[in-house]
């Protein structure tokens, strides 16, 4: 039998350049195998190349029969989920005078839906062991309504009272649900374009925010958190 078969596995949505490699990285280096979704199939390809126990799934999030179909994949090929992050974001910028309204459906769909269905499919297997966590990774606008973000925050507000349902419910049967609040402009090649000028310490650094999620992922069940807000020190809140 291949010593990897017995490693627990870790399933990440939203696998990108900034946030989602690190947290494949930080828990392949823990002893993970990550089954790696996002759209990006070039993308995924690269990053599974380089990390031998992470397997790249391409798939929409928004399509629930691809969903099904790339969790059978992952526990045919890997094994049942012990954690679920789920990375993946969709929303804009723009008043709700003017914005397009499919931006904000398509949010709902990509923040929402596609947790509750990920969720639903998974968490039987973690209730049956006792044992898991669904971590979401979210921000700010979870938690207010700013003029341009009404693309975005009711999304994101949405997901994070799902999650502290899931929370209640999972938890006493032995499953850590937890919100991570993403205070910050994250340290990627767009973001230091938008803010040139900034110094380093203006940004959070994605391994940074994937430590905190291994942490989470990881609490003795005696002390659990839910919402777990991050910011960088000089950050005004």
């Amino acid at each position: 039998m291949n010593s990897s078969d017995n490693k627990p596995v870790a399933l990440i949505t939203g696998v990108g350049p900034g946030t989602g490699s690190a947290l494949v990285r930080r828990f392949v280096d823990g002893g993970y195998r990550v089954a790696m979704l996002a759209r990006d199939a070039e993308r995924l390809a690269a990053l599974a190349a380089e990390l031998p126990d992470a397997r790249a799934f391409a798939c929409d999030v928004t399509d629930s029969a691809a969903v099904e179909a790339t969790l059978a994949r992952v526990r045919v090929e890997l094994g049942i989920p012990a954690v679920l992050i789920h990375n993946a974001v969709a929303g804009g910028r723009g008043s709700f005078l003017d914005m397009d309204p499919a931006l904000l459906e398509r949010g709902f769909q990509v923040n929402v839906m596609a947790l509750l269905h990920l969720a639903r499919a998974l968490a039987p297997d973690m209730i049956a062991a006792g044992a898991g966590a669904i971590i979401v990774t979210g921000n700010t606008s979870s938690q207010r309504g700013r003029a341009p973000f009404a693309g975005l925050a009711p999304t994101k507000a949405a997901q994070r009272i799902l999650c502290e349902s899931m929370a209640r419910e999972l938890g006493p049967q032995g499953v850590h649900v937890a919100y991570v609040v993403i205070d910050a402009v994250i340290d990627v090649p767009w973001t230091r374009r938008a803010f040139a000028g900034q110094p380093d310490s203006f940004f959070m650094q994605p391994a940074a925010i994937a430590g905190e999620v291994w942490h989470l992922a990881h609490q003795d069940s005696s002390a659990w958190s839910f919402l777990h807000e991050l910011r960088p020190f000089g950050e005004t809140w």
